[in-house]
């Protein structure tokens, strides 16, 4: 074991520990059913397969075991999958998993912390790949350097990241409506979303890393969802699984009362809602946010120019049926008024534009090998001492601070400060998500584009054909890159007011 792993042998003893005891309750009930005469439910076409394959008494009883521990297991993820959500624990198949991710991401995090990132990224920080061997596993970690200076721009602690993602508490498992086979966790506070993923995604992500940094780093207030790690585990005689961690747009979600994912099309695009008054968590779709509006008043003209800036830059790497995430829940009546007092705007603005709170401010250096946009990064020289000045008068009269931030003139002798309207910044909420918050006057939305990996291959212009046999007149997800753009910023458009 290498000595970044070794430094985080005592944040993971416990998960070894749980998976030894899990292995041996394993064994006593795998014993318990040996000794136990065959269900009367067993087919007899499983006895012979089992007898085809071993000839002995051993091989049926050990064919039953399976089968009795699938059924059971499929009776619990059918309960399950009616909530939406549940805790991997030791009775879950997934456990022994999750805990090997959690220790290999201990040890990966202390190596940053160990080994903390310069300011400046280099064309080998994109490259690399620690190696961390484990008593029973091996875990790879792309690109650690480039990561951690994104997670620094979004104002968290190594510290903070370690502990929300190895801490003692299990693992959510979401079980999604998604066609994906891919598997959904969430960290047991909800921060973050883990989520595997194919190699050939993987080697996409990795591939357009550096434009995406750059991205970030042009338009710090994007919508894009944050990806904030990208490891490989290995584990003996069992397939290779990269995953990937990002930040959940649906952070904190005490309070959300409806979910929906977007991508502005019709065809397969209803999900049956859940009863009312259920706790079930269901992610709705487009055909069921139909007759409903988000409504933003002054932020809206910034949602439609940030929607545009991101799927434009989708396009731009030949992307299509990514979707919008989208959430809401009523604003509490002080929340309402909270946002218009002059502290409350004085921190807001800091957040926005001060150190810690923006790629930009963060020290995300150039990327090497970045691809420009089409539009320039402004500065305009801005100082705080007038801006606050004005801030008072504009806090005093009802208005907007975003407008003293957007409209002041250049001439001044403090430090300059980047255009919100060359970057499409906005005033950000303080609050732990700020990037995917928008307040509007009754309800506070949560927003977010995922799934960007999906590329226009041969194979999907093929099923664009096919589907347009199948679908005459009618809208679906498969289309061109520069349809699936314009089309989904048509309906943030028609949907938002």
């Amino acid at each position: 074991m290498s000595s970044h792993g070794q430094s985080v042998n005592k944040l993971t003893c416990d998960t070894h520990a749980r998976i030894q005891s899990h292995a041996e309750m394993r064994t006593d009930r795998a014993q318990r059913l040996h000794d136990l005469p065959l269900s009367a439910s067993t087919s007899h076409a499983e006895m012979e397969m089992s007898a085809a394959a071993g000839g002995l008494g051993m091989s049926v009883h050990r064919q039953r075991s399976g089968t009795v521990k699938r059924r059971r297991w499929g009776g619990l993820r059918q309960q399950w999958k009616l909530l939406g959500l549940f805790e991997i624990d030791q009775q879950h198949e997934l456990y022994s998993l999750t805990c090997m991710m959690k220790e290999g991401l201990a040890a990966a995090i202390q190596n940053t912390i160990d080994n903390a990132p310069t300011n400046e990224l280099s064309d080998d920080d994109f490259r690399l790949e620690v190696t961390q061997i484990h008593k029973d596993f091996t875990m790879e970690t792309f690109a650690g350097p480039v990561f951690a200076s994104l997670r620094g721009s979004l104002g968290m602690t190594e510290q903070e990241y370690q502990q929300s993602l190895c801490s003692e508490n299990c693992y959510l498992q979401f079980i999604s409506n998604s066609k994906s086979k891919a598997d959904f966790f969430l960290t047991n506070d909800k921060r973050f979303f883990l989520k595997t993923q194919n190699k050939r995604e993987i080697k996409f992500l990795l591939a357009n890393l550096n434009i995406y940094m750059e991205h970030l780093k042009k338009y710090p207030h994007s919508l894009l969802v944050k990806f904030l790690g990208v490891h490989r585990i290995k584990i003996p005689h069992r397939r290779k699984k990269y995953f990937i961690v990002m930040q959940s747009v649906f952070y904190p979600d005490d309070r959300i009362n409806s979910r929906y994912d977007i991508k502005g099309c019709e065809v397969s695009r209803w999900t049956e809602p859940a009863p009312e008054g259920s706790q079930i968590i269901v992610v709705l779709k487009d055909l069921n946010f139909e007759g409903q509006y988000i409504t933003l008043e002054r932020q809206r003209p910034w949602l439609l120019r940030q929607v545009e800036i991101d799927t434009h830059f989708l396009r731009r790497l030949n992307v299509l049926d990514y979707s919008l995430l989208l959430a809401h829940q009523p604003l509490h009546h002080d929340e309402r008024h909270q946002s218009l007092s002059f502290a409350t705007l004085i921190m807001r603005t800091k957040k926005s534009v001060n150190p810690g709170s923006s790629p930009v401010h963060a020290g995300i250096a150039a990327v090497p090998g970045a691809v420009p946009e089409d539009d320039s990064i402004l500065l305009l020289s801005e100082t705080n001492d007038s801006c606050l000045t004005q801030s008072q008068r504009v806090a005093s009269s009802g208005g907007s601070l975003q407008t003293c931030l957007e409209h002041s003139g250049p001439g001044s002798d403090a430090a300059e400060l980047p255009d919100f309207r060359a970057q499409n910044r906005r005033l950000l909420p303080n609050l732990k998500n700020p990037v995917h918050v928008i307040d509007g006057p009754e309800q506070r939305y949560f927003i977010g584009i995922i799934d960007i990996f999906t590329v226009y291959s041969f194979k999907k212009r093929m099923e664009h054909l096919w589907k347009r046999l199948r679908h005459p007149g009618r809208s679906f997800s498969t289309v061109s890159p520069q349809s699936y753009y314009v089309r989904l910023c048509h309906w943030v458009e028609d949907h938002t007011k």
